[in-house]
């Protein structure tokens, strides 16, 4: 209840809020966006139209900051950044880590990004272009350049008055990282452990055992798995010859995850992974008409195995009317096999080590599920039409397809991913095609066989 009612007065304040901008009301629409999160503005602006976004923009411009331009979905982040006088955008983008800035410049075109180096201070540009250079999606692209760092010979001591007496300090972090000579990363202490410990502790003994380092090259999705899996706060990023030059922190980390996780909900539907409710009708319609195009030719290929048995099905209407539960049952296991398939090899859980055992079950599975769905369509079929045999028909039809389905939907992701695509995206179609095929053969050609 209490969320109903949050998301009620969220919508009423909307609503006010495009009131005010549509009565040209400057110090109303900033009355009603002072209480709101960055978060809940950069939502508000994705939601509604473009001309009320840009009406809002006119009259709002100034209170716009470097938080909210980093939490705008990149579909509309150009349009707003075009929308904002230049020195809005130069202010905002000050306030922001490096790392922050770089997310918001990868999406943008020439002309914007020149605007927003230019406005950097020389040594933020340097890190932000140094961080460009590397290739998209890695790691690189991902980490900070703001690093608190401590030789690995000093004390806790040393290391807390330094950090008293730093000028300028990251606005969160969670490791000091302890360097050698030659600015390679050997360890890092926590701050809990740095402020527990007493000051002539070196800082060499209270390492911690997490510490892991990730080669600025590496895919972020690799990063992604490495934070979960061994459950990081921050890892420090090296170049090609081992020596510090960033860090990347758990909220990127999980960015990443959280992205993967929505652009495999998208793809596993047949959906372009960019899409986003802010799209135009042209860009909405252009993102899912591929893999629409790749079904119709799927169903194409399953209508004509049909047709293999039309003369059949004239002779016995029960077939036509029957074939479409025996499909529909097959395309949703095979759905959940596939999904179950599709995450597992997302999240690595899925191996070749482990393969053999997974098929198996899933190959199980469908078989208990086929055996016992076909016992109640069977019945069913039986009192509707009164033919035994036609209940034994699609029993056994069932049976046969609910294992195809299994074996396709685990079989199909894991043969996309060996061949390196992308089994979130290629295997819908794929998987459909196989449990249609197998479902309208095998319950068309038992019938003939045995009914006619």
């Amino acid at each position: 209840m209490a969320v109903m009612d949050e998301d009620k007065v969220h919508a009423d304040r909307v609503g006010a809020i495009l009131q005010a901008v549509e009565a040209g009301q400057a110090d109303r629409v900033t009355e009603l966006m002072e209480p709101l999160h960055a978060a809940d503005i950069a939502d508000l602006l994705e939601q509604i139209g473009g001309s009320d976004r840009r009406a809002l923009l006119q009259l709002w411009s100034g209170q716009i900051d470097g938080e909210i331009l980093s939490e705008i979905d990149e579909s509309i982040r150009e349009e707003v950044i075009a929308s904002l006088p230049r020195e809005v955008v130069a202010e905002a983008m000050r306030e922001l880590d490096t790392d922050d800035v770089v997310d918001i410049l990868e999406d943008l075109e020439r002309p914007a990004q020149d605007l927003i180096l230019g406005a950097l201070e020389l040594a933020d540009r340097v890190a932000v272009q140094q961080a460009l250079s590397y290739p998209e999606y890695s790691a690189g692209r991902l980490m900070q350049r703001e690093v608190v760092v401590a030789p690995e010979h000093w004390s806790v001591g040393e290391t807390i008055d330094f950090l008293r007496e730093a000028e300028s300090l990251p606005d969160q972090f969670y490791h000091v990282i302890l360097v050698d000579p030659r600015m390679k990363p050997v360890g890092y202490v926590t701050l809990g452990r740095l402020l527990s410990s007493r000051r002539v502790v070196g800082l060499r003994a209270i390492l911690e055992d997490t510490f892991r380092t990730v080669p600025a090259t590496e895919a972020e999705e690799d990063v992604a798995y490495l934070f979960n899996q061994y459950h990081l706060i921050s890892a420090p990023v090296v170049d090609d010859g081992g020596r510090l030059v960033g860090v990347i922190t758990i909220d990127d980390a999980m960015n990443v995850l959280d992205e993967e996780h929505e652009a495999d909900m998208l793809r596993l539907a047949g959906v372009n992974d960019e899409s986003s409710l802010s799209d135009t009708v042209w860009e909405a319609a252009k993102g899912r008409a591929v893999w629409l195009f790749v079904n119709l030719l799927t169903a194409i290929l399953a209508s004509g195995v049909i047709s293999l048995f039309a003369a059949d099905i004239n002779k016995m209407v029960a077939l036509a009317v029957l074939m479409p539960i025996v499909a529909s049952m097959g395309g949703n296991a095979g759905t959940q096999s596939m999904t179950v398939a599709v995450r597992a090899l997302a999240t690595r859980d899925l191996t070749a080590q482990n393969a053999g055992r997974v098929v198996r079950r899933e190959v199980l599975v469908g078989a208990l599920n086929g055996l016992v769905f076909g016992l109640v369509l069977a019945g069913v079929a039986g009192l509707w039409f009164g033919v035994p045999m036609l209940a034994l028909v699609i029993g056994l039809a069932m049976m046969f397809t609910l294992v195809a389905a299994a074996m396709g939907g685990i079989l199909i992701p894991m043969a996309l991913e060996r061949f390196e695509i992308d089994p979130a995206l290629a295997s819908g179609p794929f998987v459909t095609t196989v449990t249609d095929v197998v479902a309208f053969f095998a319950f068309l050609g038992l019938a003939s066989k045995v009914l006619l």
